[in-house]
């Protein structure tokens, strides 16, 4: 975060610069935001004052992540209230030379302190590299000249170029935004990409999600390019508010209960300061924080340490408290019985199995008591369509006139195009009921002598820009739009795949032109030669309307 400064981070406005501007940034003409940040939008800053903006604003960072800290993580295995106990039930038990009891004692904490500081140990790490995803270099213009810089240099006045699959460094007020979308599923959860102007001005409250002549830091961009103004840099931006809310902590001191006119007794003094320490014992010990499962474990732990404590007394009483050592044997074991060393370890080992699914489904676990949180949840409340989505689609039907529709079964890999029966039924999609089509056709089967059918996955795979290829692995990866994929995952269920029309030395289509999908035009056309024929071939998908428009002739249906 660099010398941001707290006090002004605290009063910041969504929308608004490192420096308040005189309207949040969304609200202003492009050539106001420029203005503001005393920025030449042909010539960009200067080096002087790159460099004196970077000492005022600090670095465009999301603060100090400090890295993995194993000490940290060996502290939260220890620190509760449950292996407290065990560790003093330990130390007991060596202290009376009981050396088995306490040997197994030491074992049972020694195996769940293991268990758990390596996963979280290895979520830590996870995290760590994960937070280098973000784009390490972007493109300014400085002194008249295209640069390219570190991210953490960018500062608020920075012009910054964005093309097709770049990570925008900061939050920037488009100047030119052209064929322009980004992803900002990441920000506010819409699995779409959002088209961007840079002329429009939009009120002052308006949501995050609707300010279309802004591009946010850490989206990324998924079709054309732009040019822009950077006004927002580092906790500044949309996703560092995100981030300063998340590290946010509520005061661990109680306050002071005050008169109207601020005056307080000094016994509202002595019942603060008795309430802090003993919000601080409780948190050490875990009885006032975490999930209800947590609490019940550790108040069930202290507990227990007394009946144990209580246990051992009235042994020692029934022996008029003489100190032959088996004796004390007795009583400590008596008082350790009510202890049930083996719970930590079986709730800990549940857990990590738990965690082990996690993974397998590519969800990282930083702390493996979140999962007993998950798993108490009931009920979900979403504010808003696409927050809990993956940003992924499924194309379910394919209507052909003359045809009939086709129909994708369940499945839930999007990007495996072997997943998913496929049906076929006569009838148009709106005629259609639920469970009414064919069940258990054969790709195969349907291409055959299906020529309208055949023609239809070849406009689809070629006239897409998203890439479907299956890993050495044998796991299926996509990149792209998200409804360029779903489409070609349907047409590569036919095994008809862009990718492996144009790849190698004698492909049977070369891509000639390509012209992507435009709102005004609302359709997307290529230009493909095929070798074979030595003829050129335009593909075009798009708006019903526009297609139909484009199209001088039909094929009749031969039947």
């Amino acid at each position: 975060m660099g010398k941001q400064p707290e006090a002004g981070l605290e009063n910041h406005v969504s929308g608004q610069s490192n420096k308040p501007l005189t309207a949040p940034a969304h609200a202003l003409p492009w050539t106001t935001v420029a203005e503001e940040l005393k920025t030449n939008t042909d010539i960009g800053l200067t080096g002087n004052e790159t460099k004196s903006r970077l000492e005022e604003y600090g670095k465009n960072e999301l603060g100090e992540t400090g890295g993995v800290n194993p000490g940290k993580i060996m502290l939260r295995q220890i620190a509760n209230a449950m292996t407290l106990v065990l560790i003093m039930a330990m130390a007991v038990s060596f202290g009376i030379r009981s050396w088995i009891e306490g040997g197994v004692i030491a074992g049972v904490i020694g195996i769940n302190i293991v268990v758990g500081f390596i996963q979280e140990f290895q979520a830590e790490k996870t995290m760590d590299s994960l937070r280098s995803l973000s784009s390490p270099t972007a493109n300014v213009v400085r002194d008249k000249q295209n640069v390219q810089v570190s991210t953490t240099e960018v500062v608020p006045g920075d012009m910054v170029e964005l093309k097709t699959g770049d990570t925008i460094p900061a939050d920037v007020r488009l100047v030119e935004a052209v064929n322009f979308e980004t992803d900002e599923a990441l920000l506010t959860g819409e699995s779409l990409p959002v088209r961007k102007v840079s002329e429009d001005t939009f009120e002052a409250d308006t949501g995050p999600g609707d300010r279309l002549n802004v591009a946010y830091s850490s989206s990324t961009v998924t079709k054309g390019r732009a040019v822009g103004i950077v006004f927002a840099t580092g906790m500044f931006t949309e996703i560092g508010t995100i981030a300063a809310a998340l590290r946010k902590k509520d005061s661990k001191v109680r306050p002071v209960k005050r008169k109207p006119d601020g005056s307080a007794k000094p016994h509202r003094y002595l019942q603060a300061g008795t309430l802090t320490v003993t919000d601080a014992i409780g948190t050490f010990l875990g009885v006032n924080v975490g999930t209800p499962l947590q609490k019940k474990l550790s108040r069930l732990a202290v507990l227990l340490f007394w009946i144990a404590v209580i246990c051992a007394i009235i042994v020692l009483a029934a022996n008029e408290f003489l100190d032959r050592q088996e004796v004390i044997i007795y009583a400590v074991a008596t008082g350790l019985s009510m202890i049930p060393a083996a719970l930590v370890v079986v709730l800990t080992i549940t857990m990590a199995a738990g965690t082990k699914r996690m993974v397998e489904r590519h969800v990282i676990v930083r702390n493996l008591k979140s999962l007993e949180a998950l798993g108490a949840v009931t009920d979900i409340c979403s504010d808003k369509t696409g927050t809990l989505t993956q940003g992924k689609m499924v194309a379910k039907k394919a209507w052909i006139p003359a045809k009939g529709t086709y129909t994708i079964g369940e499945t839930n890999e999007p990007f495996n195009p072997t997943k998913g029966a496929v049906s076929h039924t006569e009838k148009e999609p709106r005629n259609m009921t639920e469970g009414e089509e064919e069940k258990g056709s054969d790709y195969a089967e349907l291409l055959r002598d299906n020529e309208a059918l055949s023609d239809y996955l070849k406009v689809a795979s070629l006239a897409n820009l998203a890439h479907v290829h299956q890993t050495d692995e044998g796991e299926w990866n996509a990149r792209g739009d998200p409804t360029e994929i779903a489409i070609q995952v349907f047409s590569t269920r036919f095994h008809v795949n862009r990718r492996d029309s144009v790849a190698g030395d004698n492909p049977n289509w070369k891509l000639l032109a390509e012209f992507p999908f435009d709102s005004d035009v609302k359709k997307m056309s290529v230009i493909y030669k095929n070798p074979h024929e030595n003829k050129m071939y335009a593909f075009t998908k798009g708006a019903v309307e526009r297609v139909i428009t484009s199209c001088s002739t039909y094929v009749s249906d031969p039947e």
